[in-house]
């Protein structure tokens, strides 16, 4: 079964996490493991979370909603698929921190929608780096015009950037990608646009997370090395 040994899987991930800090002086304690959860089962997520994985990270608003109904309060949910509008609500309610928004109109239902229980919640803003149609995101290019109607948002704490890097052959293919990501968060800090902007960097999945942190990553999102292959939707089956 797919939670057998994931405690073993745990403790390797986060000794290369250890590994890819020692080598450029960083402590691990900088890193936040996020478990992408995807389509894995609630067995694979409650041996996890024993196993002591605090935070996952879901794709979709209403598969978070199953399964945090099912699984210990004490975890932490993060979304970091793409979120609908008409899904903000519940976003808000739901979820911890929100790693995906990618657009105004999305920042603006979120917004909303926080302000409403009179919070604010942890943003990163999705980063659109090889400006693939595929993808969602901000484009990279003058970004800082881009993002001022966000700063005006309140209830959004922004905190960082967010970006899936083009496909690459190897983990290397990555890095331009990362330290691209890295420099566009620090021209975001250097406006003072966001109060709460902290530079923080959310990037690198099961490929090429050692590359990331080595780039500055402060957020993982590990999924396949961590929890085994998926499990297919009825769809998919």
């Amino acid at each position: 079964m797919a939670e057998t040994g994931i405690a073993d899987r745990l403790a390797r991930i986060e000794e290369r996490i250890a590994r890819a800090c020692a080598r450029v002086g960083r402590h691990p304690a900088e890193v936040t493991l996020v478990g992408a959860s995807k389509q894995q089962s609630l067995e694979t997520l409650a041996a996890a979370h024993q196993a002591g994985l605090k935070i996952f990270g879901e794709n979709r608003v209403q598969e978070a909603i199953t399964k945090a109904r099912s699984l210990p309060s004490s975890i932490e949910w993060h979304l970091i698929g793409p979120l609908q509008t008409n899904k903000a609500r519940v976003a808000a309610e739901l979820f911890h921190t929100v790693h995906s928004v990618d657009r105004l109109r999305v920042a603006e239902a979120l917004a909303a929608e926080i302000g409403r229980l009179g919070k604010r919640l942890p943003c990163f803003l999705e980063i659109n780096l090889g400006e693939e149609e595929s993808k969602h995101g901000f484009s990279p290019v003058d970004l800082p015009a881009q993002l001022e109607p966000i700063a005006r948002l309140e209830a959004l704490r922004v905190v960082g950037l967010m970006a899936i890097p083009p496909f690459g052959d190897t983990p290397e293919d990555s890095r331009p990608w990362f330290r691209r990501l890295r420099k566009l968060a620090d021209e975001v800090a250097a406006t003072g646009l966001f109060d709460s902007f902290e530079s923080r960097l959310s990037m690198g999945m099961s490929d090429d997370f050692e590359v990331a942190i080595e780039e500055g990553a402060t957020h993982v999102r590990v999924g396949t090395a961590l929890f085994g292959a998926r499990t297919p939707r009825p769809e998919q089956a």
